[in-house]
């Protein structure tokens, strides 16, 4: 994979911005870059480490794993109010545990690293067993999102296209590999921005189905992904 991009990960070329990030996976642009970007504390110490972590660059943009990170997260605020400080604490329990740049894209933490966390978490909060349960569930549903390599990193990512989670079909998907990255309909490759811009021009529904013997609801979808989340 490294060869059609030099020695480079595809998944690791920050090319999303958060504006992309948040039409992508559906969450507030406040929300992900409260959790990208170092925010003041309001002494005179350093600011504290984000939650994920980015490269530095301005203007600042995402990687393929970042969106995995943000999706993960997501597990915690669609359901559980987020305690910042001991979200991080949390983390970084993880990430000494696994010494994994990005714990959350991979799928130790998929597998052994949820109830790590949740347990570290939790204590910290000291809230109830069900409360737990709850959060573990939440979380086992959006890494059913995602489809790691041989490797055990994160390779697709299938994001929520409806507001509910349960039974939410992986009709599009991001695939590092496909399309420079951006959203298309899954074992297709039709990018769904593209779908977006023929239907602005004035093509029907009914014509991109038939141009692209696509299935009729699976465009509309496409196309209801590259419209703002309200």
């Amino acid at each position: 994979m490294k060869n059609l991009y030099g020695e480079t990960d595809p998944r690791d070329i920050p090319i999303y911005s958060i504006s992309d990030a948040a039409k992508y996976l559906r969450i507030p642009v406040g929300t992900i870059r409260s959790w990208t970007v170092s925010v003041s504390n309001g002494s005179n110490f350093s600011k504290p480490q984000p939650l994920i972590l980015t490269q530095d660059i301005k203007p600042k943009l995402l990687s393929f794993t970042n969106l995995v990170e943000i999706h993960v997260l997501r597990a915690i605020r669609k359901h559980h109010q987020m305690q910042r400080d001991k979200v991080r604490i949390a983390l970084d329990y993880i990430h000494e545990k696994f010494q994994v740049l990005h714990p959350l894209a991979s799928d130790k933490f998929s597998t052994n690293g949820v109830d790590l966390f949740i347990e570290r978490y939790a204590s910290l909060l000291n809230v109830s067993e069900d409360w737990r349960i709850d959060l573990k569930s939440s979380f086992n549903t959006h890494f059913q999102r995602i489809e790691f390599d041989k490797n055990g990193f994160a390779i697709k990512l299938f994001p929520f296209t409806a507001s509910q989670e349960e039974n939410n079909p992986r009709i599009v998907v991001i695939d590092p590999r496909i399309a420079f990255g951006r959203l298309v309909i899954a074992e297709t490759g039709i990018p769904t921005i593209v779908l977006a811009q023929r239907l602005k021009a004035g093509e029907s529904i009914q014509d991109l189905a038939y141009d692209y013997k696509c299935d009729r609801l699976k465009i509309e979808e496409a196309i209801r992904c590259e419209l703002p989340a309200a």
